[in-house]
């Protein structure tokens, strides 16, 4: 397998509009003292290339799991091909996993990788750069010519019920998705909020036929149902699933949502089957049951549902298909279904419509460049971004509730979403969709607090469709709705969602005290906080993921909710949280080591966990005390004093980046090392600015930029998380990052692009960056608002108004910009205990 390869996508459309007009025009970067003409990128998505991280660099598994098809910017129906295993990979440990143990397993979470050459069918969900093993992947349809000989349930590794297809016959672009299959059918399909249309056409005088597989979500389904009715032309169903990251333990192999469909036809039905577990059903019109877990969370062969029908096309062989969607009831998905499109919609019109919406969600942000991969790499990045957290509510907006029930959306609420990823979004993509889409992180902000008051007052920190998963660990929902109101998305009810989080900070619950779901799914929301309150750190006898983990985590969340306090008033409140954001120092140990002190895990009688190693990568969560040593983002500055001084912290962040060779050391190289594909690690590079090295963040982000992130299919280092980590090159390439938890000032590394503008209605942010290359990586000057400062970050008040920032890059490095006494703020603690 190659490690990069070029993309196939739809010729983009040149857009250039160069404004000539004399005096001081709307457009040009703010004042009037020079006449500066920027030639902003004026259609942004014809640079998105869709299959950029859908292949692994080194093997399939270390793919981002972004995933090509028809969608709408945060849209509820992604419509797009499920891969399924092939023999050109059977060397890989999935594939062999799978046929040695009779399991069906997808070959990449998101459901498609760009080195699997054959499709199960095209779903109408999916999540975009999960992890785990996969999750939602509802409803695939297989465009089939084969005969029927067979139930799909009973066969292993789709080899029957599988079709073929060629990179060379398949394209994409924002809104649509096309491929050919080796059947020759060619499969076009595009999508509205929440729903969409397929268009098969199917080669002549060959059986038409398409498979309806209810049952087969990615991680399998609790049960199915599906009817076809030949009459209306249309077939009904829905499915019951979760089950997410279930293989890593028993607390999620469960239901938590069901989706219901609608699908119609353009073309008579001729003939119909199903199939139940092993039997196949001629004539059959209904099918039911599940594909269940499995006894380790992972499906079996042999179990499950689905229909099939055959089309009459000796006319025509083109069968175009419209479906709804919803989490509520059919009678919903049809409702959707009428609502978002009308009988003259076509596969060209809602492709036309939906690269539109695309055009215009990701010119929120226009830059000026003439370098092509640049420009794709970069609105990729922020297209990637902008599929989760996703509508989840119907068009009369009705959405399944956290407690089973149907709710609708009231007051100002506009919409409910679903799929909030928090340990992952909460560090910037929360932050950047707040910038760019307020009134949609308002609904978001909302939809959190709905979710909780809907599950026992839980903010429940990876949510899946309307199902909490307890998945990682920390508590994001305080660092995200405190993050929404300093970023200026207060247009929810604040109040009320700062009362609870509140009461989940000071009050133990019996989920926090419970090991239910240990360590993984931890149920509380702060998992033994009785041990926070009691010792001032989450021990490594605890309900946690990792006690160390969980105090940096919380040490976050508590420094997020001070802030939210002094924001609305609450000064007691401020002076309590922020003081319990400093526990992060009870556990730093600084005889951890011979040479240096680390945070190091401790037990509940206050001795320290043995076993201590550095590099040690199952010490905390999803990485090694080195990677987690500089996860304390608001206290830079007492970090580094906890190390011994700013040379010392210096010395160990050059080691940290770099081999002893010199050679940058970025990703996956182990323990010892970042890896800035990872959470743990993302926001390190920034850590050089508290120690009066502003241009060490500059090379390196630079370096992380240039070395990991390309227009390529393995484009995107690690998984992509739902858009975090597109989310964080988008603001390393605008050359601000929003490392506080809670407040919106900005950190400043190196701009990319020599204009660029966030579109906003409370103030548009300008960032002209003269001289900027690949070369030039180093900031020279800085102007805010002409005046000049050598700060190497942005206060709360710029970001609210917005304004401009003028850089002067260079090639040289200029040491007093953010030297020691230009420092970013740091908040530090007196210590504790």
């Amino acid at each position: 397998m190659k490690n990069s390869k070029s993309i196939k996508r739809l010729s983009p459309s040149w857009f250039i509009f160069i404004n000539l007009l004399p005096g001081c025009l709307l457009f040009l970067i703010i004042g009037c003292d020079t006449k500066v003409e920027v030639q902003w990128e004026k259609s942004p998505a014809s640079f998105v290339n869709p299959f950029i991280g859908t292949e692994g660099e080194r093997t399939i598994s270390s793919a981002a799991n972004t995933v090509p098809g028809a969608v709408m910017p945060f849209g509820m129906l992604s419509f797009g091909p499920e891969t399924t295993f092939s023999e050109d990979l059977k060397e890989h440990r999935r594939y062999k996993m799978a046929k040695d143990q009779n399991l069906r397993l997808p070959v990449s979470p998101g459901g498609y990788n760009y080195a699997a050459n054959r499709v199960r069918g095209f779903s109408l969900t999916r999540l975009s750069g999960t992890g785990c093993l996969g999750a939602s992947g509802d409803i695939p349809f297989l465009p089939f010519t084969k005969e029927m000989k067979h139930s799909p349930d009973n066969d292993p590794m789709d080899a029957y019920y599988s079709v073929g297809f060629s990179h060379d016959n398949e394209q994409a672009k924002p809104g649509y998705y096309q491929v050919k299959l080796s059947n020759n059918v060619n499969v076009e399909l595009t999508a509205t909020n929440r729903t969409g249309i397929a268009r098969f056409e199917y080669p002549k005088n060959s059986p038409a036929r398409l498979l309806v597989r209810t049952s087969y979500s990615q991680l399998g389904s609790g049960n199915a149902f599906t009817k076809i009715d030949k009459e209306k032309g249309e077939i009904i169903g829905h499915v019951t699933s979760g089950n997410f990251c279930g293989y890593l333990g028993e607390y999620n192999r469960r239901d938590y949502y069901t989706l219901y469909f609608v699908a119609k036809f353009d073309k008579d039905i001729v003939e119909t089957g199903s199939w139940e577990d092993g039997d196949l059903i001629e004539n059959a019109i209904e099918a039911n049951g599940g594909m269940p877990y499995g006894e380790k969370g992972i499906p079996v062969t042999g179990e499950g549902s689905g229909v099939w029908v055959k089309f009459n096309t000796n006319e025509n062989t083109t069968v175009n298909m419209r479906v709804g969607i919803s989490y509520v009831s059919v009678e919903n998905a049809r409702l959707n279904l009428k609502e978002e499109q009308s009988p003259e919609d076509s596969i060209e019109t809602l492709s036309k419509k939906g690269f539109e919406s695309w055009n215009k969600s990701l010119s929120k942000i226009e830059v000026e460049s003439k370098d092509t991969a640049s420009l794709t790499t970069f609105y990729s990045a922020l297209y990637h971004s902008q599929f989760h957290p996703n509508v989840f509510s119907d068009v009369n907006g009705e959405y399944a509730g956290f407690d089973g029930e149907v709710h609708k959306v009231k007051g100002s609420q506009k919409e409910q979403y679903a799929n909030f990823s928090g340990w992952d979004i909460y560090r910037s993509q929360l932050q950047l969709l707040t910038l760019t889409h307020p009134e949609r992180a308002n609904d978001i902000a909302q939809t959190l607090l709905n979710q909780s008051n809907q599950y026992n007052g839980i903010w429940d920190r990876w949510t899946h469709n309307n199902g909490p998963t307890a998945v990682m660990n920390g508590d994001p929902a305080t660092i995200a709705i405190a993050n929404f109101v300093a970023f200026g998305s207060d247009k929810f009810n604040v109040d009320e969602a700062y009362k609870s989080l509140v009461k989940a900070a000071k009050v133990p619950t019996e989920f926090d005290l419970s090991p239910i779901g240990r360590p993984i799914f931890s149920r509380g929301q702060k998992p033994s906080l009785n041990q926070w309150l009691e010792v001032n750190y989450i021990s490594d006898q605890s309900n946690s993921w990792e006690g160390a983990s969980e105090t940096l985590e919380q040490s976050s969340a508590y420094f997020a909710l001070s802030q939210l306090s002094k924001r609305l008033g609450y000064n007691n409140d401020h002076d309590l949280f922020l003081k319990q954001s400093g526990f992060w120092k009870n556990l730093y140990n600084p005889k951890a080591t011979p040479e240096q002190g680390y945070i190091q895990g401790r037990n509940l009688d206050g001795t320290w966990k043995e076993g201590f190693k550095p590099n040690n990568e199952s010490l905390f969560v999803e990485g090694s005390p080195l990677q987690y040593l500089w996860m304390v983002p608001f206290d830079g500055d007492g970090l580094v004093k906890k190390m011994g001084g700013p040379s010392i912290a210096e010395t160990r962040l050059d080691n940290f980046f770099h081999k002893e060779d010199g050679s940058w050391a970025l990703y996956r190289e182990g323990g010892d090392f970042s890896d800035v594909s990872n959470q743990p690690s993302i926001n390190a590079p920034w850590m050089y600015l508290f120690t009066g090295k502003a241009f060490k963040t500059q090379e390196t982000v630079r370096a992380t930029m240039s070395n990991l992130w390309k227009p390529t299919t393995t484009g995107i280092p690690g998984q992509d998380d739902l858009g975090q980590m597109s989310s964080w090159y988008v603001f390393s390439a605008l050359g601000m990052y929003p490392l506080y938890p809670g407040r919106a000032d900005m950190v400043l590394g190196s701009p990319s692009f020599s204009n660029a503008k966030i579109n906003r209605v409370q103030g548009n942010i300008y960032i002209e960056a003269l001289n900027a290359s690949s070369e030039n990586i180093y900031v020279n000057t800085l102007k805010v608002n002409d005046k000049n400062t050598l700060q190497p970050w942005i206060n709360e008040e710029f970001m609210k108004t917005g304004g401009k920032l003028k850089f002067e890059m260079s090639n040289i490095k200029n040491e007093k910009f953010g030297d020691k006494n230009n420092q970013p703020p740091s908040f530090s603690i007196k210590e504790n205990n």
